[in-house]
């Protein structure tokens, strides 16, 4: 759920118009349920021959960047088609909880369509942008998590001053509350740390989030510096009755990584 407050009080926002982002949600999660990794969907088989379905269906539609260079005009879709794969269950509902928390929001202030698009078009080049510098790698590359990071990218620009709650391993998972501008840099800094230490092979696409990250915020930035009020940034948004809030969004956990099965 996401809450605002204005000068005069306390005023929650029940009814967020934000259909792209729930559309989105639920056709990453009707697809997974559909697919070999959900483990719903007996044809599929078990066993041994589950696993030759699931990497046959990773590779058929995620980013293979070996492929995608070597034939790109057939393999030019998968960045687009992978954003809507997921490898596990933990990796499904980890995106979907973060796409919930910040793309609202998001969506609001840039209306649907030009959401989708910013959704679609970040998420593309920051798996290309993984796929180019790992141009020779065969493993299989799934997942919104690209796409995601550039919403977490634009949030952190409209909304520097959003508190997010959050649960920290080393503070015994209590739920803590920081604005956005604490939280999301942190984010930040943990995927580049662990870009640099990420060897070959399985794992998690942190290049992915940090290129979609960096898109996002460059693309609100562009889009919305000529907006920006005196203290910088944009803190405050506007709701239907025209009045300026500012937005604090529902808990949740560090959004999972792409998998490369």
């Amino acid at each position: 759920m996401i809450s605002n407050w204005g000068t005069a009080g306390v005023r929650a926002i029940r009814n967020t118009s934000a259909p792209m982002t729930y559309a989105l949600i639920g056709l990453c999660c009707l697809i997974f349920v559909l697919g070999p990794a959900s483990g719903f969907v007996p044809s599929y088989g078990t066993g041994d021959a589950l696993l030759a379905a699931q990497r046959a269906y990773f590779r058929r539609w995620g980013v293979v960047p070996a492929d995608l260079f070597a034939s790109p005009a057939r393999e030019a879709l998968t960045p687009v088609t992978a954003l809507f794969v997921h490898g596990s269950w933990i990796h499904l509902l980890g995106n979907m909880l973060f796409l919930y928390v910040f793309g609202a929001m998001t969506e609001e202030r840039l209306g649907r369509v030009e959401f989708t698009l910013f959704y679609v078009g970040c998420g593309y080049l920051a798996l290309l942008g993984y796929a180019v510098a790992n141009a020779d790698s065969a493993q299989s590359l799934v997942g919104a998590s690209g796409a995601i990071s550039a919403v977490l990218g634009a949030f952190l620009y409209l909304f520097p001053r959003a508190r997010v709650t959050s649960l920290l391993p080393f503070l015994l998972f209590l739920p803590l509350r920081f604005p956005a501008w604490v939280v999301l840099p942190f984010w930040v800094a943990l995927q580049w740390l662990a870009a640099g230490q990420a060897a070959q092979g399985p794992g998690v696409a942190y290049l992915a989030h940090l290129v979609g990250f960096t898109l996002g915020f460059g693309y609100a930035w562009v889009r919305f510096r000529k907006k920006k009020g005196p203290r910088g940034g944009l803190g405050r948004a506007v709701v239907g009755d025209g009045r300026a809030t500012r937005v604090k969004p529902a808990p949740a956990t560090v959004p999972e990584g792409e998998n490369q099965p």
